[in-house]
């Protein structure tokens, strides 16, 4: 199949394809003589994994380990578990992250008046060194 349909039936823009081609995250694909690239289902297959595994947010490095792990049929689980618990560490830090911003905000916006006066606690906050 070409490009269009590939992107299509994975829900992978041709533009990312080409880019997971290019950085190795796809591999190589056949050619016609017009120099047109032709997907195969496995290929499909290959671009819905990687979809799926940015959408639960590995990294490339992750992405391109797993990928070659699923491929892998002599892997073992303990490989594909230590990335994935790697992961929902990096999660955790981020939502931890994520919280404590959001309790600024929060805390700041409660202490800011909103009205006509020029005192705001935000910028105050945000002005600070």
């Amino acid at each position: 199949m070409d490009i269009g349909r590939a992107a299509d039936e994975s829900g992978v823009s041709a533009k990312m394809i080409r880019h997971y081609e290019a950085i190795g995250l796809l591999s190589k694909v056949a050619r016609t003589f017009a120099n047109y690239r032709i997907y195969t289902p496995n290929d499909v297959h290959t671009l819905r994994f990687i979809k799926r595994a940015r959408a639960l947010g590995f990294s490339m490095d992750d992405i391109r380990e797993l990928v070659g792990l699923w491929q892998n049929r002599s892997r073992s689980s303990a490989a594909v578990k230590k990335i994935a618990t790697r992961h929902t560490g990096e999660l955790r830090a981020k939502i931890r992250e994520l919280q404590s911003m959001l309790d600024t905000l929060e805390h700041l916006v409660h202490h800011c008046h909103g009205d006509h006066r020029p005192e705001c606690p935000i910028l105050e906050d945000l002005a600070k060194p």
